[in-house]
């Protein structure tokens, strides 16, 4: 694949705009806020060249003979700050005013979270990936290869950065998360681009999906994206009609484990809560309109989850996860009836690799919900890809 380099001065322009844009909310600084860009330039979505957004509501991107115009925001929040990026072949370009020139098609990616990971996994361009920060639980057997050859280096963990190991890497662009903690400030000192990835705030499935179309506007390969977002599309909307159209029972799940004293679950207007609902399920928090995460009091989600049929569990924990570990963790856990009817929906994050692929998956994450509450709707001898029903 022909890929080309990033200019030094183009770096040195990209991220002056950048930290620019950061800093204020004038059209001329290259940020506004969502407030003002009300008016969306359309393009032919028949075009399968380009990348356009179906489901994602935080990035648009408008095409002109001479660039990819990219408006980045949090999907969540209103009057919030637009990230602006002008994505060219050629810096010689006329471009238009707040925009930050990156040239493309980029050469080397660092990436801060797995989610951003979980993109170049599903178009199968991890080569673009030459740095990411922790590796922890992650299971790609490709990245592991890279990691162990030296092609993808870790760049240690947010707060604590090794910004020696990133210059040597010589990135084009850095994605990174702004709404997560530090680390970030120091990175700006070494003038590198860094672009907002926040596909993480999306609330629906398919727009965390959608995002590897995102990624596919830095390194040309929009065609690729569009046919396999498709594919997971389908998938994901065939299953959920098949859904809405049976008659059965929809049972109650919570979410959520207690940590340091507090219940930690997603809002109602999470992608995970969407998940429940195009599942065939009532999510415990459904009328919530929170679409982050709460931290409740035992007693609170007791009231509103004790008669649940599911539970929802995620976690690392080492060794064979059963009822009596989950019971010794918290003695009052066995008062729930999914704990005595043994209803709990569980992944071990040790044993799958849940969050550099479920993102761009949520056709099989679904698949794996219907399978638990509404088995007769899935083949019988599916096994589950990210999640099953605790037996033991």
């Amino acid at each position: 694949m022909e890929r080309r380099r990033l200019a030094t001065g183009a770096l040195c322009i990209a991220v002056t705009a950048l930290l620019a844009a950061g800093c204020g909310n004038s059209s001329s600084s290259g940020t506004r806020t969502a407030a003002d860009d009300k008016e969306i330039i359309a393009f032919d979505t028949s075009d399968s060249t380009k990348a356009y957004s179906q489901y994602a509501q935080g990035f648009k991107v408008t095409y002109t003979n001479g660039a990819k115009l990219v408006e980045i925001s949090d999907p969540t929040a209103k009057n919030n700050t637009v990230y602006r990026f002008a994505l060219t072949e050629d810096l010689s370009n006329p471009l238009p005013d707040g925009y930050t020139p990156i040239k493309i098609p980029v050469e080397r990616i660092i990436c801060m979270t797995t989610l951003q990971l979980a993109g170049f996994i599903t178009l199968d361009e991890t080569e673009y990936v030459s740095g990411m920060s922790s590796t922890r639980f992650l299971h790609n057997e490709t990245v592991r290869r890279q990691i162990d050859e030296g092609i993808t280096k870790r760049i240690g963990i947010e707060g604590n950065f090794d910004n020696e190991v990133i210059m040597n890497i010589n990135p084009n662009l850095i994605y990174f998360s702004p709404f997560k903690r530090g680390g970030y400030e120091s990175l700006k000192d070494v003038g590198i681009p860094l672009v907002p990835h926040l596909g993480y705030k999306e609330p629906h499935p398919l727009g965390q999906a959608e995002w590897i179309k995102f990624i596919a506007l830095f390194i040309n390969e929009e065609a690729k994206a569009n046919r396999i977002f498709n594919d997971i599309a389908q998938q994901y909307n065939t299953l959920k009609e098949k859904v809405a159209q049976q008659q059965g029972e929809r049972p109650v799940v919570l979410s959520g484990e207690i940590h340091g004293g507090s219940w930690y679950a997603v809002g109602g207007k999470s992608f995970l809560a969407q998940l429940f609902k195009d599942a065939g399920a009532d999510y415990v928090l459904k009328d919530n309109n929170e679409s982050g995460g709460i931290n409740f009091d035992f007693e609170t989600m007791y009231e509103k989850a004790a008669n649940a049929q599911y539970w929802r569990i995620m976690n690392g924990y080492q060794g064979e996860y059963t009822y009596e570990v989950l019971g010794k963790s918290d003695p009052r856990y066995k008062d729930f009836r999914a704990y005595r009817e043994k209803g709990v929906i569980y992944c071990n994050q040790r044993e799958k690799g849940f969050y550099e692929s479920s993102p761009t998956q949520p056709h099989l994450v679904l698949k794996d919900l219907v399978k638990i509450f509404h088995p007769t709707l899935v083949e019988e001898d599916y096994k589950g890809t990210f999640y099953t029903l605790l037996e033991k």
